[in-house]
């Protein structure tokens, strides 16, 4: 397996817990992950209907089995076992006793906030970043490579093109997890709006306008909208709630956490179309966005995570919360530095009156000093922007 950068942190909790909640996206590496740094625990998968049927039907059963502990995997899909771990592990007093990993947040958060709380440590794994791409000396040279592939661990280690993975993916996603979720009638419609979903990947999200361009409500694309989130293939970034003297924009902004699924579902098959593609920026906003997310996610803490706009238009495309303040940071496509770049920290730093230097992340390689900012190249976000 790809060494993953959360390692440290399931190991760090385990001494402090008695349960360690292991979710993220179907495919991110959540099970191989969980089994490497837990060798010696019991590995019990909740999507066997045998066990499924035996953990419904017999909970304190099917648990004190398990005297050592184990890995359960895909456990949302018996939420009635929170509460019977809830008195073994208050029992047994036994850190990093039980890991439990899922795919989709609705039942196992919902699960660990009311029978759990206290006992968790908790570690959202989302797919590769750059840091553990390089570090396994599988990292593209070629941004475009990048892109078209995202960071699933399989598309690293099998031989099989994005465009198989993908659709493959997208069916199966479908078929197990949106059905269980929501009542979806149509399933091509549902994709539709996945694809809508990738087209607006970087703006201001206007659930409204999202769901008249699918013939929805903006109550049924907001509910769709949140099963995507759940299920962490898309993510939603908010404003900035600090009024620096100016009327802001209130909406959040909608990302996806993977390129290569949201290239895919635009249509883009390879570099020569994604050269010249209008979503050539948005994806690249949407890989430094998710790289940073995942920095954060792998050490066991918050993105923190904001853009800022305000209502003339001035716009930065993000603010990191740091132990020094808040860093404001560029995102630019290009290759080479423009001095028109500068134009929306610039605006904000006078009226935030910060002195942290501002960052700006370019589609280039390298990393220098212009106008009072440090630009840093795609392949820099690893050693540049690690949260302390």
């Amino acid at each position: 397996m790809i060494p993953r950068s959360s390692e440290t942190t399931l190991q760090r909790l385990a001494k402090g817990f008695p349960i360690i909640a292991l979710t993220g996206p179907r495919q991110s590496g959540k099970t191989t992950l969980a089994k490497h740094v837990f060798p010696n625990k019991t590995y019990v998968s909740l999507e066997n209907p045998d066990e499924l049927e035996f953990a419904k039907a017999d909970p304190r059963r099917f648990l004190a089995r398990l005297d050592r502990g184990a890995i359960l995997d895909e456990v949302q899909r018996c939420p009635s076992l929170l509460s019977w771990l809830q008195h073994i592990v208050d029992e047994r007093a036994v850190m990093g006793d039980f890991v439990l990993t899922g795919s989709s947040q609705f039942e196992l958060i919902a699960g660990i906030t009311q029978t759990l709380a206290g006992r968790v440590g908790r570690v959202e794994l989302l797919p590769l970043n750059t840091l553990e791409l390089k570090a396994a000396n599988k990292l593209p040279s070629d941004l475009h490579a990048l892109l078209l592939h995202g960071g699933y661990p399989s598309l690293y280690s099998r031989e099989v093109s994005p465009q198989d993975w993908f659709s493959n993916y997208m069916v199966t996603y479908i078929e197990r997890d949106v059905r269980h979720l929501i009542a979806v009638r149509d399933l091509s419609q549902f994709q539709r709006f996945v694809k809508m979903c990738a087209a607006r990947s970087g703006q201001l999200l206007n659930l409204a306008a999202l769901g008249a361009d699918c013939g929805l409500s903006a109550t049924t694309a907001r509910e769709w909208l949140s099963v995507l989130e759940a299920s962490y293939l898309v993510t939603r970034l908010q404003p900035h709630h600090q009024n620096f003297g100016k009327r802001l924009i209130k909406s959040p902004k909608l990302y996806f956490l993977d390129t290569g699924l949201m290239a895919w579902l635009l249509g883009i098959r390879d570099a020569d179309s994604l050269d010249t593609h209008a979503s050539r920026g948005a994806l690249f906003e949407t890989f430094v966005v998710s790289e940073l997310m995942k920095q954060a996610f792998n050490q066991g803490q918050a993105g923190d995570l904001y853009f800022w706009r305000d209502s003339t238009g001035h716009e930065v495309d993000l603010l990191q919360q740091t132990p020094q303040g808040l860093q404001a940071i560029e995102i630019k496509s290009g290759t080479t530095f423009a001095s028109d770049w500068t134009k929306g920290i610039n605006k904000w730093q006078s009226l935030s009156g910060s002195t942290l230097q501002p960052k700006i992340i370019f589609g280039g390689v390298g990393g220098y000093e212009r106008e009072g900012c440090q630009a840093v190249g795609w392949q820099e976000i690893a050693t540049n922007f690690t949260k302390k």
